[in-house]
């Protein structure tokens, strides 16, 4: 599991985190409907905590556990949550007794598992019985991503872009299946939003140049001739003035029997 090694906390937090802190609210409240108030939380996939804080906020740093599979993440989440159990592991082999939590999520990490039915049903086998087990993925298969945008153009003007639509969970249906394949019972599909606004191109850009994830290595393969000639058609695309991007999320919960 993991696609971001190397990538510091901090140029994660600049690229993705700016999408998934406020998606981390919407997520959140789903994925701890009905959730005894009592019961630990865990976060798998938990990057530098930007899920982890929403958790702590609703239910307090020593209800928390998260682990990533990233060392220089997990400092981080610990260092942003005071009190939080995070711990390095990845989701196919999680660290933590049969039952020992409420509520298991994973935001934005289903994608990136090797094994997503394992580390599913992984998350699973350490949520107690009739506990909720939630994940989401960006709809990079419908076009609704983040990076949608930037993706369209990079393979308008290289036909050997891959993109991230292949990703496991990014089209409609895919999370729902790897939750029934991983054992979930009750598995149920939504859609959730995130919408963030730029004060300018360069504002949004910048951050790609960081080299964070599949777009940001992407970004990074280019010479320099090829990043103007990139920068140049998203600008022509979005403009120099404020804009905002809507993202939305598959999102699917499911209960352990």
């Amino acid at each position: 599991m993991g696609s971001f090694g190397g990538v510091s906390a901090e140029a994660y937090a600049r690229f993705m985190g700016r999408f998934s802190r406020p998606l981390a609210v919407e997520f959140a409240t789903a994925g701890l409907a009905g959730v005894d108030p009592a019961a630990r939380v865990l976060d798998v996939g938990c990057g530098p905590g930007m899920l982890t804080l929403e958790l702590v906020e609703r239910r307090g740093a020593s209800a928390i556990s998260a682990v990533d599979p990233e060392p220089v993440f997990v400092a981080a989440t610990a260092e942003a949550c005071p009190g939080v159990d995070a711990r390095v592991a990845a989701a196919e082999e999680l660290p933590f007794r049969d039952g020992e939590f409420g509520a298991a999520l994973a935001q934005l990490v289903v994608h990136f598992m090797s094994d997503p039915v394992r580390g599913v049903s992984e998350m699973a086998r350490v949520t107690a019985a009739g506990g909720r087990v939630s994940a989401c993925v960006w709809d990079h298969a419908g076009e609704g991503g983040p990076l949608s945008e930037f993706w369209r153009v990079a393979q308008r003007l290289d036909d050997g872009v891959r993109g991230e639509a292949g990703l496991s969970g990014a089209a409609e249906g895919q999370l729902v299946d790897i939750f029934q394949r991983a054992g979930l019972d009750d598995v149920a599909q939504t859609v959730v939003e995130s919408t963030v606004g730029f004060r300018d191109f360069d504002e949004w850009w910048e951050p790609f140049l960081l080299g964070v994830g599949p777009a940001g290595r992407y970004v990074a393969t280019l010479d320099e001739a090829g990043v103007s000639r990139l920068e140049r058609a998203l600008r022509h695309e979005l403009g120099d003035g404020a804009f905002a991007v809507t993202a939305r999320a598959w999102t699917a919960v499911g209960t352990r029997v």
